[in-house]
């Protein structure tokens, strides 16, 4: 008979107990403890018989252990070049963001390939389907491979209704197979009856294991569930999609242990009423975390940005007071976007100061900077504060872009058309140099933009400013 055990866990960071606490030592949280029941098995006596295949580190071939390419260039970019065989991804994003949209699409690409048996090395080559042609390996390779079956695994929808989402979508795949299913061992073991290359599981707050009492997406069962995908991904080297969900403080739901099991944690971030998309690494065991990956939604899906700067720049009306162009940075890669203030008279005792897409605070200290070291008067003005496209961006280098908005609104006069304006702004007016500056005056002069306001110490940039009186002298004033 299996030993039943019962343990409290925290719902917040996943720490046991093995009695109820109001509060949980761990993390500092009230009232996240929750009962659960483990059943234990018995444990083998004879561990030490047991053949461990140990090998040195020298001895492995790592020239058969290629990366599967996608064909989606932005989400290849985002991965270092591609999904590495044997590896978790945890996908994450707010309610209809389009998580289950990606990894569909993603599905269908990998679809198109045929792949060559792991002992030749895992490489992809073209495979024509419905007329398409997809390269999806770094070099074509005329032998014959295997298919590459996707087993996609949903317990939030019916296959009936993922297959209308497909249609939609203009999938219609014979590699791709669907299942309904929320009981974790029962997916692990169609899957090592079907051999897919990839497994996608929507998502895994809906999963749940034999060997574990509760409800699905709780603590224990996120973990374990997770656990478990984890242990089948790395010795049948399948690469696993996992979709979760975030909490309303944008956290993946469930323990931060979640995190940790996975290889890859990707955000899939934007605003549900605007069209772009930020595909975001925050971890990545194979590659660099700071590369994002830009998708516009469609009708058809996600397309891809190859050139988001001009997009998010194309309505953009000249003349206008308060509007300023700002180069930010997405990763590696430049992004140009209009920053946009609007400045007017209150009506009430108590100013109003409002931001979409760029940190309050930063907003009230920026105002205060303005007052003292500019000598503008914004005690009676209510101001609004807009990032363009729905983004949101934290840097502090949007600082002098933000100062040099709210001074033209506030004097009612336009900038140049072809100005932009990149520094963070002390709280003495200074203007501050920031990373990458090459990298954005070069993005903004390729798109017309040739005047950037920059930092006097920069070594690039028509305009060099000290601070931010300066700057509002020879950009507003002049």
């Amino acid at each position: 008979m299996p030993k039943v055990k019962t343990k409290f866990v925290c719902q917040s960071c996943g720490s046991s107990y093995p009695a109820w606490n109001g509060k949980c030592s761990a993390c500092g949280e009230w009232n996240t403890m929750v009962e659960e029941i483990v059943v234990k098995g018995h444990r083998s006596q004879d561990l030490g018989h047991r053949n461990i295949n140990i090998k040195r580190l020298s001895e492995i071939d790592g020239d058969n252990f290629k990366r599967l390419k996608t064909n989606i260039g932005e989400f290849d970019r985002v991965l270092g070049g591609g999904i590495v065989p044997g590896s978790l991804v945890l996908i994450g994003g707010d309610p209809g963001i389009g998580k289950s949209t990606l990894v569909l699409q993603i599905a269908k690409q990998l679809a198109l390939c045929s792949v060559i048996p792991a002992t030749a090395g895992i490489q992809t080559q073209p495979k024509k389907d419905n007329g398409l042609d997809s390269r999806c390996g770094e070099n074509d390779n005329k032998k014959e491979g295997r298919q590459q079956n996707i087993l996609y695994t949903s317990g939030e929808e019916s296959v009936n209704q993922i297959k209308l989402r497909a249609e939609r979508l203009t999938i219609n795949s014979e590699n791709i197979s669907l299942l309904g299913e929320t009981n974790i061992e029962t997916i692990i073991s169609a899957a090592e009856r079907e051999k897919p290359t990839l497994l996608i599981i929507d998502s895994i707050q809906t999963m749940w294991s034999e060997d574990l009492a509760g409800a699905p997406g709780n603590v224990g069962q996120v973990s374990m569930c997770t656990t478990k995908l984890m242990d089948f991904a790395k010795k049948n080297h399948v690469v696993v999609f996992v979709v979760g969900h975030v909490t309303k403080e944008g956290n993946i739901a469930g323990p931060k242990v979640l995190e940790h099991l996975v290889d890859v944690v990707l955000y899939l971030e934007g605003d549900r009423d605007r069209d772009f998309r930020i595909l975001r690494g925050v971890k990545n065991r194979f590659g660099s975390t700071n590369e994002t990956g830009i998708f516009e939604m469609q009708g058809v899906g996600f397309v891809e940005v190859s050139n988001p700067s001009e997009l998010l720049l194309s309505e953009r009306e000249e003349n206008s007071p308060g509007s300023v162009i700002f180069p930010t940075m997405e990763g590696t890669r430049p992004l140009l976007v209009e920053v946009q203030a609007l400045t007017s008279t209150t009506n009430f005792g108590y100013p109003k100061r409002t931001a979409i897409g760029f940190d309050q605070n930063r907003l009230q200290l920026l105002v205060a900077v303005l007052q003292k070291r500019a000598g503008i008067n914004l005690f009676n003005q209510d101001i609004y504060v807009n990032i363009v496209g729905g983004l949101k961006i934290a840097e502090p280098a949007l600082d002098l872009a933000v100062c040099l908005a709210i001074a033209s609104s506030f004097k009612n006069k336009s900038l140049q058309k072809d100005l932009c304006a990149i520094g963070e702004v002390g709280l003495a007016g200074e203007v501050r140099n920031v990373h990458n500056i090459s990298e954005r005056v070069k993005e903004a002069e390729k798109l017309g933009y040739k005047r950037c306001v920059v930092p006097a110490s920069s070594k690039i940039g028509s305009v060099k400013v000290k601070d931010v009186a300066e700057a509002i002298k020879k950009v507003i004033n002049s």
